[in-house]
């Protein structure tokens, strides 16, 4: 009997969901080896160095490893939360102390990282079994939050350095055909006013706040049930990065304020932007600096918005409002400071929409309508590039042809996408399956 219990227990632990999991550990701990090793040759420190840093050094961002720290807390109990949560400030209070004695750069969040450490220990040292899994998928969901970003730098310095030239002429031109909405954007902007430009900027930059606060509400039961939902936001958001800076080494675009407008100094490539549209000529690539991100194509903003709209679909009213009014402030802030051209806005659309299919696919057992979708819309987004690279001046020449085929081609991922999601509403998510338990032996009938 121990024999069999020990091969049962073997092959439990080495099934396709198992080692699918590991797989992923293992590439996802290549691939931040290897940017820590692309960033030290440029003479930066790369992600891991930056996360091991922020323990005892001032963090360069105190509030998202608190936000990283709240999405930790949802395997908590409220005790926990509260003893979690004070002994983070105590922490940093005490570096508090310390920074001001010998006069070095103040910030908070040390609190936070050691809080998250402190129970990957525990969860280590002091758990077992099921409880253990979840308290590290816990800690791992807070820290990958904070990887991203990390990553995410260490992608953007790379993309400066290796790409010298952008393909910015070329959406200028291709923009033609969807009437050039950077630039209408732009002068409503400065038509609003500072008041206006000021809350636009504050959502544009406080995108990971919002996207904290739906994860928040999905996971709000992970407590109580003791294990985590099959899909939720932060899968999405951690993938979209994952995924998207490997595109901008592809199509490398700094955006119209910097190639067309006053932020690109000396090597703009005119200063034009917002009042003038590009004149209509054959693009080509232009030499650039190495110091301004090629993070245009496709636009992640739009992207991440996209997702935290899809995402409080199924919240409260307050929350479903908030999604909306982040996707409409998000977009209006990508086009009206310059940062995006319309058809980077039209492909982060696009691939967020392919990545949830895949993920929801997953989600719902390989559903195939949703794989045949998630093929369908990374084919969508490829002709998209390819179009922008190769016919951007028909697409200028024929703005309502081409306009027609950009949104038309957008609106049937989108339409797909729809009705799959309503076809799943009115069908149960399959649950995980559970062994049958042994059923007591009938009484003797006297």
């Amino acid at each position: 009997m121990s024999r069999s219990s020990s091969r049962t227990r073997e092959s439990a632990r080495w099934q396709p969901k198992t080692l699918l999991w590991v797989a992923a550990g293992v590439i996802a701990l290549g691939f931040v080896v290897g940017l820590e090793v692309a960033a030290r040759r440029y003479g930066v420190p790369g992600p891991l160095t930056q996360q091991a840093r922020e323990l005892i050094f001032a963090p360069a961002s105190g509030p998202l490893l608190y936000a990283a720290m709240a999405l930790m807390m949802v395997v908590l109990t409220k005790r926990e939360r509260f003893i979690a949560f004070g002994a983070a400030v105590g922490i940093d209070l005490a570096f508090w102390g310390a920074r001001w004695a010998v006069g070095a750069d103040m910030n908070f969040g040390n609190g936070a990282l050691w809080v998250m450490a402190g129970v990957a220990a525990l969860a280590v040292t002091r758990r077992t079994g099921p409880e253990r899994v979840l308290l590290l998928k816990g800690v791992g969901l807070g820290l990958l939050l904070v990887a991203g970003r990390k990553t995410g730098d260490a992608w953007l310095l790379i993309t400066s350095k290796t790409r010298p030239t952008v393909l910015d002429p070329y959406l200028a031109t291709a923009d033609h055909a969807l009437g050039n909405p950077s630039w209408v954007a732009g002068r409503i902007l400065e038509a609003i006013g500072p008041v206006g430009a000021h809350v636009l900027d504050w959502v544009y930059v406080q995108l990971a706040v919002a996207a904290v606060v739906i994860s928040l509400y999905q996971l709000r039961n992970v407590s109580a049930d003791r294990r985590f939902p099959r899909h939720h936001l932060v899968r999405t958001f951690l993938l979209i990065g994952l995924l998207g800076p490997g595109i901008y080494m592809i199509f490398p675009v700094v955006g119209p304020v910097f190639a067309y407008g006053i932020d690109g100094g000396l090597w703009a490539a005119g200063q034009v932007w917002p009042h003038t549209p590009v004149k209509l000529t054959a693009p080509q690539a232009i030499p650039f600096d190495q110091i301004t991100p090629r993070n245009c194509m496709p636009s992640l903003h739009t992207a991440w918005a996209t997702a935290l709209f899809i995402h409080s679909r199924k919240g409260p009213r307050l929350l479903r409002f908030a999604g909306t009014f982040w996707l409409v402030a998000t977009l209006s802030a990508t086009l009206g400071f310059g940062y995006h051209y319309g058809v980077d806005l039209a492909s982060g659309v696009v691939f967020v929409l392919t990545i949830e299919a895949a993920l929801r696919a997953q989600e719902h057992g390989w559903d195939r309508s949703a794989l045949k979708l998630a093929g369908y819309g990374a084919g969508v987004f490829t002709v998209m590039l390819v179009m922008y690279r190769y016919a951007s001046v028909e697409m200028s020449r024929y703005p309502v042809l081409f306009g027609l085929i950009v949104l038309g081609a957008m609106g049937s991922v989108i339409y797909g996408y729809v009705r799959i999601s309503r076809r799943w509403e009115h069908k149960p998510v399959p649950s995980p399956r559970r062994p049958a338990l042994p059923r007591p032996a009938a009484a003797p009938v006297p």
